[in-house]
């Protein structure tokens, strides 16, 4: 029986599902996952090229990458980059083998998301909260989808300047003091910063701005039904939920470890018993 040997490496990653989720598909085509778990928030010091070199002389396959390392993972694979993704500066999936692969699965997943649940959903104008890994792929997907504008709003404003010289002349970066009126008069409403997550809860969208907009989307899964979503939810915003996109982000990692697509209906549906509470 062929082996899938990976993991995943982020910051408070306890509730994750991807293990879950690659052993279901691995086993629909027998595979035997072996899979580790690497919380950085449980380890005393860490460095993030060095640790992935550690995992490539152990013999892994690959790893997948999450919050806060995802631009340290596409700064270690280079050159490595599938060509299509290299301009996003962020990665969520490192393929090993004869040569070193960075994948951006959360740009493809989105895509993907977007298409299956919002259908003909207009993207508008887009209010952006985070500038980090996450929106380096999920504000090029909205770019690719139709957006008129991408409003960025990030507490670093180096990271608000650098996303936006990496969309182009559609992104406009806002202040804090700008930001209620972005809200106001977006059309579609992005959180892709942590807040909403179990460990750091909290929204990035005062409620009492929700509620002209037509859609919202939040990159948090764990929970699913973070503040945000439930006020947008209440305000009758049409919701694309960040287990959304887990479950097409999924199916692509899958697909870069192993070479096998998974049947997208059938994966889908069994991978919805996974939703967290």
């Amino acid at each position: 029986m062929k082996t899938l040997r990976c993991g995943l490496i982020g910051d408070h990653i306890s509730q994750t599902r991807l293990p879950a989720a690659l052993e279901l598909m691995c086993r629909d085509v027998g595979i035997e996952l072996r899979f580790e778990l690497i919380d950085t928030a449980e380890m005393q010091e860490f460095e993030f090229a060095q640790f992935v070199d550690g995992l490539r002389a152990k013999g892994w396959d690959g790893v997948t990458v999450t919050h806060p390392y995802k631009q340290a993972a596409a700064d270690y694979a280079g050159d490595g980059m599938a060509a299509e993704l290299y301009h996003l500066g962020a990665s969520n999936t490192l393929v090993f083998g004869d040569r070193l692969t960075g994948f951006n699965t959360d740009y493809s997943g989105f895509l993907s998301a977007w298409k299956t649940q919002m259908e003909n959903t207009p993207v508008g104008v887009v209010a952006l909260a985070g500038a980090g890994g996450v929106a380096r792929a999920i504000a090029p997907a909205l770019v690719e989808l139709g957006a008129s504008e991408i409003r960025i709003f990030d507490t670093l404003a180096e990271s608000a300047h650098d996303l936006a010289s990496r969309i182009g002349p559609r992104a406009t970066i806002v202040s804090p003091d700008q930001w209620p009126d972005a809200i106001r008069g977006a059309d579609g409403l992005v959180n892709a910063t942590p807040l909403g997550m179990g460990y750091k809860p909290g929204t990035a969208f005062a409620a009492d701005l929700i509620g002209t907009q037509s859609w919202s989307f939040d990159a948090v899964y764990t929970p699913t039904d973070t503040q945000f979503l439930n006020d947008c939810s209440g305000a009758g915003l049409r919701i694309l939920t960040g287990f959304d996109l887990f479950k097409h982000m999924a199916m692509r990692s899958f697909q870069a470890y192993t070479g096998v697509w998974p049947d997208p209906d059938v994966t889908l549906s069994n991978l919805t018993v996974l939703r967290p509470d």
